[in-house]
């Protein structure tokens, strides 16, 4: 077991949901209640890793960070250092990545909040921003939860927008996953297996506790006689 991919791995995720929460709520929330057409854009956007290669969107992420794109330049002038082949550089592709696992079970949550606790606040005159952190999250905190799970296990699983952006180096961008595709290629089948079979174990864990906290949230629960 390659024990410093696997807490390169930890690092990773924990770093990436961290993020993606912070930024998954606001934007869930602007997608869940703003009435603007465009918005369905957006999400179009957001969702856009779901269906997109890994290479295809770890190419883009990678001649976006690259020192001929401005930001690249711009951290290149402010660090010394280059964005790919770095862990910030890999930090940013998984957030980039996982951004979908983290606004969607937010999204549906927000979306099945009974719409007569919003009018009444805001019949109550209060503001958007404080019914969706008073009112709305407290009754999202199964999709809240979901998110966190799903974007943890997605990034931790993580393979060719990793190996486009981060490549393999070991200890700054090599994770659990690209162990894996070492051990094979250099015909460690055991190694490879032993790993293989934490994750499968840990990724029938995440659906476990996925689909508990979906129970426990009320979907897919049949209606009372």
């Amino acid at each position: 077991m390659d024990w410093q991919a696997v807490w390169l791995s930890v690092q990773l995720a924990v770093a990436t949901t961290a993020i993606l929460i912070v930024v998954a709520v606001p934007l869930a929330a602007w997608l869940a209640f703003s009435r603007r057409r465009w918005t369905v854009v957006v999400e179009a956007v957001v969702a856009l890793p779901l269906v997109l290669p890994p290479t295809v969107l770890g190419f883009y992420v990678l001649v976006a960070l690259g020192t001929n794109s401005p930001v690249g330049r711009w951290w290149v002038d402010a660090t010394g250092s280059t964005l790919p082949f770095s862990f910030t550089g890999l930090l940013i592709a998984s957030v980039l990545y996982s951004l979908p696992f983290a606004v969607q079970p937010l999204l549906a949550a927000f979306g099945g909040v009974d719409a007569r606790l919003l009018e009444a606040s805001s019949v109550l005159g209060r503001r958007q921003w404080f019914t969706v952190w008073r009112v709305v999250l407290p009754l999202s905190r199964a999709g809240l939860a979901t998110a966190v799970v799903l974007t943890f296990a997605h990034t931790v699983g993580e393979f060719g927008v990793v190996l486009m952006v981060g490549g393999n180096i070991p200890g700054e961008t090599r994770t659990v996953s690209i162990s894996i595709y070492d051990s094979v290629q250099a015909f460690d089948y055991a190694s490879a297996g032993r790993t293989s079979l934490v994750l499968l174990v840990f990724s029938l864990l995440v659906l476990s506790v996925t689909y508990a906290l979906q129970r426990r949230g009320g979907v897919n629960a049949w209606p009372r006689a």
